[in-house]
């Protein structure tokens, strides 16, 4: 086994609609209020990291489909950049979903997806990795789907002969919600002061809906 760095460089992931959903779910808050930089920064010093670069992921919807939402995530995305996060993101897609509910009736709902955005920031894991551009990667994300990510940094390390660690960071509290980390790495809890300690100072929000 390869020897653990003394001084660990990380990169973080931000899957930001899931952070969110997640922290609507665990906080009761009703939009994207964390400030992504600061609570990336704030995670990996709680365990002595270097954060080296935060990256942000996330599906936003056209003006035409909801003019609210897309001004919240042009003007925050636009701030990030400003800060000198990574970001990108992609329009959602809206298709008619179809669900079968408890009593057997259906309900039909019109529901944006996002396209690419996962697939996009596990690319990114793997060939920063490839890069040796980290030895930890922290993804704020529940997704289990980014499993195979984790496998993969194993096989890169394998074969680098070198240390890397990934771990998934959510947030969790007494309610009852998903309290599991992505499969395959170490998971980080966020409990609610580390989180409304990295609140956004702005609100993107616009005064009206449109």
């Amino acid at each position: 086994m390869s020897a653990e760095p003394a001084t660990k460089r990380a990169v973080a992931f931000i899957d930001g609609q899931n952070l969110f959903y997640a922290a609507k779910t665990t906080f009761g808050y009703s939009y994207p209020n964390y400030d992504p930089k600061a609570l990336t920064q704030r995670v990996c010093q709680q365990r002595g990291w270097g954060l080296v670069q935060s990256r942000f992921y996330t599906g936003f919807p056209s003006a035409e489909d909801n003019a609210f939402w897309h001004h919240f995530w042009q003007a925050k995305i636009l701030q990030l950049h400003r800060e000198g996060v990574h970001v990108f993101s992609r329009q959602l897609r809206y298709r008619l979903q179809t669900v079968k509910l408890r009593d057997g009736t259906t309900h039909s709902a019109v529901v944006g997806q996002e396209k690419g955005v996962d697939v996009r920031l596990a690319i990114d894991v793997i060939s920063l990795a490839h890069q040796n551009a980290f030895d930890v990667a922290v993804i704020f994300s529940q997704d289990q789907d980014l499993s195979e990510v984790a496998d993969g940094i194993r096989v890169i390390a394998k074969l680098q002969d070198r240390w890397i660690k990934v771990a998934s960071a959510f947030p969790v509290s007494p309610v009852p919600h998903n309290k599991r980390g992505i499969n395959g790495t170490d998971w980080i809890k966020i409990d609610r002061a580390t989180y409304d300690g990295c609140l956004d100072a702005r609100d993107y929000r616009p005064k009206s809906k449109s």
